[in-house]
């Protein structure tokens, strides 16, 4: 394969560069593509260009394809609840109920974290199921976006999951390719060890926790959330959602809002997917241990090998893609049956419907399929292992981690893709840290890191399939996602940095630095609002602007920060 170099890099930051000041990421998106392509022929690459996004759709697994099959199904679910009426009648309990913007940020939070099995599944559940609650209090779409995306990755990457079953392939790989297998630690327990080293994904999650408690905002977020709890606008008036539910929809039936019209199809959506991904899971697991040789009853295999391994090489060789299309699938028929049950439409109606659910996800669809070819040039190019050629010989062992987690962060910010950051730095960081420690003790320390830089470098990328998916189902603008969730991505960053310094030359362990890093968040977050806000002159909590009055018509004060009485 020829060498790029440094020309490796231009297609992916031109896109992004020009996604985020012109704020059209499909136009933005397809000129990176298109550079990409004059610098791989030589020539005007026109034909290149094509090659690409159709080869981008059409993967080997076809992966790709079932996750936009999954999209488009959500877009269907979406739109029956939103024609039945499921949408008005969570409004309407929701105004009832929930009394602040605290308790649905902490309730939207607490959700992410319970969706743990899968980030795609899990941007789609909670991002539509919040999104109404979060209007009606008033709650940007942006800082809906930050909560959703801030508990995607970051919880899957921790809990039983596909992330971890591909993180333990990718760290027993390299032991094998090393030629250590028999030496050393099982992939399981290197895993279990780097978790407190990836502290971008636990210190994110905490993050979304002081936010939504505090209240406190800075940066553009700061400017969102004063916009809409002022003007009730909880998106710019000029801008692009990758869904417009209400716009494209019309208004829903209103002659008998239902709670279980909403929440019906999205436990259905849930269950399926989860025993979908068991049952393919299962049947992989017996499958290839019956190659092996070894036990394909799941207690005896447990007695040799404790039962949660078991669940996570189940789990993890569950086809999570095909679960998706099942649960998504589903929904939307369990949402037509539910319709037509009640007799709210009849069976024409619920056709159409459904394939003007099509038509709501068909901007997300698009980036997504731009995004994952922006990621196929940057792959063609060389892009990762050029950047992690050039950290190389600047590596030494205290800097190990913060040298690890800045590589895998431009990696992932330049390709959109933690998985493939993962894939693509593993072999050089295992062996690595392997070199500089006495045994295998550094290794843990450099898998958080690299899982931490990568997951950062998602959260930063606007070609960054989970940010696009965040921004779709919260029905947010896909560049003011990106602009107002870079500041606290970054102060998160900061503070990892500082983590790993004070292990690296100071020797301070995981269960010191780790809670210092949160009294370093809190700090940070009062301190950036309140500067931030002074600058502004704004108050650092949007709800507390004296004589403003709240969405139910009460005036809110000072000291009431929430708008309650």
């Amino acid at each position: 394969m020829a060498e790029f170099g440094a020309l490796s890099l231009v297609p992916p930051l031109l896109a992004i560069g020009l996604a985020i000041v012109t704020r059209r990421p499909m136009l933005s998106l397809f000129l990176g593509i298109w550079s990409g392509a004059v610098i791989y022929t030589g020539s005007l690459g026109i034909g290149q260009t094509f090659d690409w996004i159709v080869a981008a759709i059409i993967v080997d697994d076809g992966f790709h394809v079932q996750i936009l099959i999954f999209t488009l199904l959500l877009g269907s679910g979406v739109a029956l609840i939103w024609r039945l009426g499921g949408a008005l009648a969570v409004r309407e309990w929701a105004t009832k109920r929930l009394q602040s913007q605290r308790t649905v940020g902490i309730t939207t939070w607490v959700l992410g974290i319970a969706m743990f099995f899968d980030d795609y599944a899990n941007t789609a559940i909670v991002g539509s199921t919040m999104r109404e609650i979060s209007d009606e209090l008033r709650i940007s779409r942006e800082k809906l976006a930050y909560i959703v995306d801030s508990t995607a990755a970051p919880v899957a990457t921790l809990g039983i999951s596909s992330w971890v079953a591909f993180q333990l392939s990718l760290i027993d790989r390299e032991y094998r390719d090393m030629g250590v297998a028999a030496e050393a630690p099982t992939a399981f327990e290197t895993f279990v060890r780097s978790i407190p080293y990836n502290t971008y994904a636990l210190l994110a999650i905490v993050m979304v926790g002081i936010v939504v408690y505090t209240g406190r905002d800075y940066g553009e977020m700061l400017n969102a959330e004063h916009r809409a709890w002022t003007t009730g606008n909880v998106n710019r008036e000029d801008a692009q959602p990758l869904q417009k539910v209400e716009e494209e929809l019309g208004a829903p039936i209103d002659q008998r809002p239902m709670l279980r019209i909403f929440f019906a199809p999205v436990v259905v959506l849930i269950a399926v997917t989860l025993a979908s991904a068991f049952w393919t899971g299962y049947q992989s697991w017996v499958s290839s241990q019956a190659e092996a040789g070894a036990p394909t009853a799941i207690g005896a295999a447990a007695n040799e090998t404790g039962l949660t391994q078991v669940l996570i090489d189940v789990v993890g060789a569950g086809n999570f893609a095909t679960a998706l299309i099942w649960g998504s699938f589903a929904m939307v028929v369990s949402a037509i049956v539910l319709g037509l049950a009640y007799g709210l439409f009849d069976i024409g109606e619920a056709v159409d419907t459904v394939l003007d659910g099509f038509g709501i996800m068909l901007t997300a669809v698009t980036i997504l399929v731009l995004a994952w070819t922006i990621s196929s040039v940057a792959d063609t190019l060389g892009t990762g292992d050029y950047v992690a050629g050039l950290a190389q010989g600047y590596l030494s062992a205290e800097l190990l981690p913060v040298l690890i987690l800045f590589v895998a962060a431009f990696v992932a910010f330049t390709m959109g893709s933690s998985w493939a950051t993962m894939g693509l730095v593993t072999p050089i960081a295992v062996p690595v840290a392997t070199e500089f420690g006495t045994g295998f003790e550094l290794v843990p320390v450099a898998v958080g890191a690299l899982f931490s830089g990568a997951i950062f470098g998602d959260h930063s990328s606007p070609i960054s399939d989970t940010t696009v998916l965040s921004a779709t189902f919260s029905g947010a603008d896909l560049i003011d996602h990106v602009r107002t969730q870079i500041p606290y991505a970054v102060t998160v960053f900061l503070v990892v940095v500082g983590c790993y310094l004070l292990n690296g030359y100071l020797g301070v362990p995981a269960f010191v630095f780790l809670p210092l890093g949160v009294v370093a968040l809190v700090g940070l977050v009062i301190g950036l609002s309140k500067f931030d806000a002074d600058r502004k002159d704004l108050e650092p909590v949007a709800t507390r602007r004296t004589a403003d009055v709240d969405h139910r018509g009460r005036e809110a004060t000072a000291e009431s920060p929430d708008g309650a009485e």
